[in-house]
């Protein structure tokens, strides 16, 4: 194990010290970077801008910390009536959190034998920062509409699909893609993913499926869709309207909707959302994999084949998150999903599946364990344990 831990840091060092340097300072200062994030209010509105285009906007704790410190504020100021939520640049909306530096660090804490309660602590506010600002945007007073121009992954969904209004245009790309990394879509996903139609929400966060465009308005997870060119139109219009509550913000975005949808366009998955509904209406991943090898279709091959490459116990917590989420309210989703995120940080699958995806990039991680027969009922249990109540994420 140290041999292992020696060659990774003798060959990420000068990487790995830089990220660990790097985000040390953002979770010590709000004040460094406030550039990430931008604020301008105007005629009782609130932009926020997230203000990291060359990082496609992932979104950082410095970052989180700012957008929910300035939103709580807005959230008892009677003055704002709205807030809009966008991203910088053309190519993404959030392309999720900015994870690589912050579990490198981990990792280098775990490789230099640090105390675990300094690597709790990190964790801790990583994710209790990130999940706080989800649950606020959720739970928000006024309208919040996302403009969600470009790529939404992760993180950047966290950002936008539990706001009021949620804009896609033809850039738009969404996925979910944790399991393939060792961990499980979060961020509210056990919210808004099973209450998705046709158990889309468990097809999309087991195989970490991409929508994009107008594929995303038809699924459900954004509210209306709008060509780029109208953005900075709407955006216009929006931030001048003189009246403002829900349903004036519905007409205009409606008025833009009409004008950008394709009125004859099928939903791309419209030909097998039956067998979505039915394939993955299952007890176990085991029997989804038997039910996808047994109806043979390329389609489910190739679900199949996608999975078989996911982390084995992510797959598991997954699907019994999904399954928990439909019965719980907003605040238990969360707090359920805090929980299992602070048993994934502590296990190989997560560091292995940033090492193979973000660092090395050979793409081929060995999970541990290698097989959905080697991950018991049991092992799944420890993960939706309630945390010390000291540890535990309390939401108002």
């Amino acid at each position: 194990l140290m041999s292992t831990m020696a060659a990774f840091l003798n060959k990420h060092f000068t990487c790995a010290n830089k990220l660990s340097i790097s985000w040390i300072s953002a979770t010590r200062s709000l004040c460094q970077s406030a550039s990430e994030v931008l604020f301008h209010e105007s005629n009782g509105k609130l932009l926020v801008t997230l203000n990291r285009p060359t990082a496609l906007n992932a979104l950082n704790i410095n970052m989180a910390k700012m957008m929910f410190e300035k939103l709580k504020k807005t959230n008892t100021d009677n003055s704002i009536k709205m807030v809009i939520l966008k991203g910088a640049g053309n190519r993404a909306f959030c392309a999720g959190g900015d994870i690589r530096g912050f579990h490198v660090l981990i990792f280098l804490l775990t490789a230099l034998a640090l105390s675990i309660k300094n690597n709790d602590g990190l964790v801790e506010e990583f994710f209790r920062e990130e999940y706080k600002l989800n649950y606020l945007i959720g739970k928000f007073r006024v309208p919040f509409v996302s403009l969600i121009d470009g790529i939404v992954m992760g993180g950047g969904v966290g950002l936008s699909v539990h706001g009021t209004f949620r804009v896609a245009t033809e850039r738009t790309v969404f996925a979910m893609p944790e399991t393939a990394i060792g961990l499980f879509p979060d961020v509210g996903g056990s919210f808004f993913l099973p209450r998705l139609k046709n158990k889309l929400g468990f097809y999309l966060g087991l195989t970490g499926a991409r929508l994009s465009g107008e594929d995303v308005f038809e699924a459900g997870i954004a509210t209306h869709y709008v060509h780029s060119k109208w953005m900075p139109e709407l955006q216009f219009e929006l931030i001048n309207a003189k009246e403002i509550n829900s349903r004036s913000i519905k007409t205009i975005l409606d008025s833009y909707h009409r004008k950008s949808i394709t009125s004859d366009r099928e939903f791309c998955l419209n030909f097998c959302l039956p067998k979505i509904e039915k394939l993955f209406s299952v007890a176990t991943v085991e029997e989804l994999f038997h039910k996808l090898k047994e109806d043979g279709s390329q389609w489910a091959t190739e679900c199949l084949e996608t999975m078989k490459k996911m982390s084995p116990t992510s797959l598991k917590i997954t699907l019994r998150q999904l399954k928990a989420g439909m019965g719980l309210e907003f605040r238990e989703c969360f707090q359920m999903e805090y929980r299992i995120s602070q048993r994934c940080v502590k296990e190989h699958d997560l560091t292995e599946g940033i090492r193979a995806a973000l660092l090395d990039k050979d793409k081929t991680p060995k999970w541990i364990p290698g097989t959905l027969e080697e991950v018991t009922e049991e092992d799944i249990d420890k993960y939706f344990k309630v945390l010390p109540a000291e540890r535990e994420l309390y939401l108002p």
